[in-house]
């Protein structure tokens, strides 16, 4: 009875495992995108300015406040990918100060957050925070690039 078994179990995985996403879809191709429901935002997408001195790096994005809100201390984005490599994108805590945002990366402090990265389809990713995140602002960056998608977390 179980070699019976066997190969239905195995098509029913196979066939779990194949289905397609039918959720909604970020129509531009490397930005991630906060999912609300069946909405999807858009990130503030930006360049941050680096400024290094001995052992440590500054990075800074113009105005103490991205325009782009979600109520979730748990996030949930979409990413489809085109030129950025989902796996080196990174999520970091930002700091407003004198009217703008920063992080300062040293050996010690600028770690990333983690996310838990799943393939929904060829080139889409859901991206997921590992914590809960507390309010504040937060930026998701390529690794070893400027470029910054920035949300607010209230």
């Amino acid at each position: 009875m179980l070699h019976r078994l066997l190969p239905l179990a195995a098509f029913a995985a196979l066939a779990a495992f194949g289905q397609k996403y039918d959720g909604p879809r970020p129509p531009q191709p490397d930005l991630p995108y906060l999912k609300h429901a069946t909405n999807l935002i858009p990130t503030e997408a930006s360049e941050a300015k680096e400024q290094k001195k001995k052992d440590e790096t500054l990075y800074t994005i113009e105005g103490a406040n991205s325009p782009v809100k979600t109520p979730l201390a748990e996030p949930i984005l979409l990413f489809r990918a085109d030129k950025i490599v989902v796996d080196s994108l990174q999520l970091f805590k930002l700091e407003s100060k004198g009217g703008r945002r920063e992080i300062l990366m040293t050996r010690k402090s600028g770690q990333p957050i983690r996310m838990e990265v799943t393939r929904l389809d060829k080139d889409l990713y859901k991206l997921e925070v590992d914590e809960s995140l507390e309010p504040g602002e937060y930026s998701i960056s390529p690794n070893n690039s400027n470029k910054v998608f920035c949300f607010a977390v209230f």
